[in-house]
């Protein structure tokens, strides 16, 4: 499908929210959203009616929703060779153009996903039925750029026609959005000690030296998710934000975190570890930012998964190209301080984004080292599927560009009611009620946003 793209101005507007607001109940509509301007979060984009809508289920299963698109029998178990195919079909010109996404997939990555393709069966049940991974085919997208200022519209000549039309229409009216009662902890206080408490064996016995172990929290609610997403924005603009709904189900991520991005070959991931919350003054939130800096046991955290994410990407990247540029770094955000390295590499000729991704997939971050044994224990002590949370959201351009964040301060919205967790990196030296206090911090400004 070789179509020719033009990229015509639009107004430019710092805010995306009305733009989308405009599109968001067509097909598929997407946002991925910086938050507001700031370095790590330069571009927005938007898009809706993909060509072609993937999602994958339990045990690789797929179903792909297009008029003009069926992939080999093949490929129906492979879920990223999947991807590979559809992208592939996008047959686009490679402009010269920095603007980030041209076309290709935009969509999430959920962490169960993962899971699977690391072949680690769970134990445990599916509190949220979204897809494991739900995946776009587009061929047009708006992009605006905080930096430059400047907002484009990247289409076919037949497509930009439609989004035109599209965008003089008036947004749907949305109803109000209700929590029906107060979110809910899944674990009780005890229940996560002893979790913790099984951790910590687990360290001595050798298994692992850091788990990352999370609770799900949730609340039943009514109206419109675009609205609980608006509150949740305003409460905490984040860099790597994003929203989809469909049917009666929604992600509304609020993510600080990068999980991979790869650019003209280039590949950069930002882990995040180490976590204090902002302070109620201005001394405090010095103190609590001083505290975290000369934290030996945050440092420590931070650094073990520094280490796994340069063995993960060293898999597909040109050997001796990995470097660690930043090394536990301060980033505040509204609600907490974090610890922010940078892993660089560049990747291989024979290896693809994608491939990347899978390689590298879910994020150390959010696993803890040894991986895979991380992973097995985190399937053993949290009582439910992580769904959504701690996969990924973004895109990969057809050109060869990616982007994705790690899916952390994510509510995953199903049937009428909305889920969200909260998790740290256990380590032998740290405190049980310091963690378990961590766990509020990192999603008490999205549950009061909404309560």
């Amino acid at each position: 499908m070789n179509k020719a793209l033009t990229i015509t101005p639009l107004p430019y507007s710092p805010d995306p929210l009305g733009v989308f607001a405009c599109l968001r109940a067509r097909p598929g509509a997407v946002l991925l959203d910086s938050g507001r301007p700031v370095a790590t979060g330069r571009f927005d984009i938007i898009s809706s009616d993909p060509i072609a809508m993937l999602e994958v289920f339990s045990d690789g299963n797929a179903q792909l929703l297009s008029d003009q698109l069926s992939p080999p029998l093949s490929l129906s178990n492979d879920a990223f060779a999947l991807q590979q195919w559809l992208l592939d079909q996008l047959d686009i010109p490679n402009e010269p153009s920095e603007l980030p996404f041209l076309g290709g997939l935009i969509g999430y990555w959920g962490y169960d996903l993962g899971r699977e393709s690391q072949a680690i069966s769970s134990l445990q049940a599916r509190a949220v039925l979204l897809p494991h991974a739900r995946l776009g085919l587009y061929d047009w997208c708006i992009s605006l750029d905080h930096v430059t200022q400047q907002a484009w519209l990247i289409a076919t000549p037949e497509r930009r026609e439609q989004v035109e039309d599209w965008l003089t229409q008036a947004p749907v009216e949305t109803s109000s959005f209700t929590l029906n009662s107060a979110f809910k902890a899944e674990l009780s206080h005890a229940q996560y000690i002893n979790r913790f408490n099984v951790v910590q064996r687990y360290i001595r016995e050798g298994d692992c030296y850091q788990i990352n172990l999370a609770q799900r929290f949730y609340a039943d609610y009514q109206g419109d998710e675009w609205q609980a997403y608006l509150r949740l924005r305003q409460a905490t603009p984040t860099p790597f934000s994003g929203f989809m709904a469909w049917d009666d189900k929604a992600v509304l991520s609020l993510s600080p975190e990068r999980f991979i991005q790869c650019r003209n070959g280039e590949v950069e991931t930002r882990p995040i570890k180490g976590t204090r919350p902002r302070g109620a003054t201005l001394e405090e939130d010095q103190a609590l930012a001083e505290q975290l800096l000369n934290s030996r046991k945050d440092r420590a955290e931070n650094v073990m998964i520094v280490d796994l994410l340069r063995n993960d990407l060293g898999r597909v990247c040109q050997p001796g190209s990995i470097t660690v540029p930043q090394l536990c770094r301060l980033e505040s955000y509204p609600n907490v301080h974090h610890l922010v390295s940078v892993v660089k590499g560049i990747l291989a000729d024979s290896y693809t984004p994608l491939a990347l991704l899978k390689a590298a997939f879910p994020g150390g971050s959010i696993t803890g080292a040894p991986k895979i044994r991380a992973m097995q224990i985190i399937d053993e002590l949290e009582p439910c599927q992580r769904s959504v949370y701690c996969g990924s959201l973004g895109y990969v351009d057809v050109r060869g560009s990616m982007d994705t964040s790690i899916a952390i301060r994510t509510m995953v919205a199903e049937a009428g009611r909305l889920h969200v967790w909260g998790g740290g990196g256990l380590v032998a030296d740290s405190q049980a009620d310091e963690e378990y206090t961590e766990t509020l911090d990192k999603i008490r400004h999205l549950i009061s946003a909404l309560e």
